[in-house]
């Protein structure tokens, strides 16, 4: 990983779209400081689109993309994007899998949860579990005490086990059913909100982000950005970004957008 301050001037200036994960990457501390905030507002301004992806909960979704400064959203680790459009003054929610499924699969899920918590002592439902659409939270650091990394791989392993997808974030390991993830979703997005072909444009996005589940997306992305704290997962990011900020959390977000910035 080098550092984003040596990023070459022309690769700057290709850059029209902002992708970012939200926690421990926007947010510092479990807030989100005014100094990241003020960044994607800048970065809009300046004609760059500004689009969250992140494993945060639909009912937070369809707050961030109506009262934040971005341009649509990516959540629950790749169910749905959310886009409002302002002229129309109307919410577009498109998810992977249709209501059906959801319902069986939130059944499925719940099975799940009893094994987890039963067999992962200090765990716990993630207390946003009430606003999610389409996947399981199990908090392993956000609102407990911290989980040992082994661990944390054993609520994957559990998740697995029953056929579900497990990845871990910063605070979560989130499960689901369903062949998606943040990557397969945002195609989706720039495919049908901005009639783009992400493969085609890819050089003109970074992605930001600071955990094992974005690792599909600093794999695809040549300018993918780890936030400082990125390095405290150390081996277990199977795509490591190409770029790395050298400020933590929603502070590294701020110093990669006013490089971004400074064309």
């Amino acid at each position: 990983m080098k550092s984003f301050h040596t990023i070459p001037g022309e690769t700057r200036k290709q850059i029209k779209y902002v992708l970012t994960d939200i926690d421990d990457t926007l947010t510092l501390d479990g807030k989100l400081p005014a100094v990241a905030y003020t960044a994607m507002e800048q970065l809009q301004q300046a004609g760059i689109k500004v689009i969250p992806i992140t494993g945060r909960p639909a009912g937070w979704c369809d707050h961030i993309a109506r009262m934040w400064p971005v341009d649509g959203l990516v959540g629950e680790n790749g169910a749905f994007y959310f886009y409002y459009d302002n002229q129309g003054r109307r919410m577009i929610r498109r998810f992977w899998r249709s209501d059906e499924q959801r319902r069986t699969d939130q059944l499925k899920l719940a099975q799940i949860q009893k094994e987890i918590l039963q067999n992962v002592a200090g765990c716990a439902v993630s207390v946003d579990q009430p606003y999610r659409e389409a996947d399981l939270a199990i908090d392993f650091c956000e609102d407990v005490p911290p989980l040992p990394m082994s661990e944390v791989k054993k609520i994957v392993s559990i998740f697995e086990a029953a056929g579900a997808v497990a990845k871990i974030s910063s605070i979560h390991v989130n499960g689901w059913f369903g062949e998606y993830d943040k990557l397969t979703m945002t195609r989706r997005f720039f495919a049908e909100i901005f009639q783009i072909d992400l493969e085609k444009h890819k050089n003109s996005i970074v992605f930001s982000g600071d955990s094992p589940n974005d690792a599909p997306m600093f794999g695809y992305f040549p300018n993918s950005v780890g936030v400082a704290n990125v390095l405290e997962f150390g081996d277990e990011l199977e795509n490591k970004p190409a770029w790395i900020t050298q400020e933590k959390g929603g502070n590294g977000f701020a110093e990669m957008a006013d490089i971004l910035l400074s064309r």
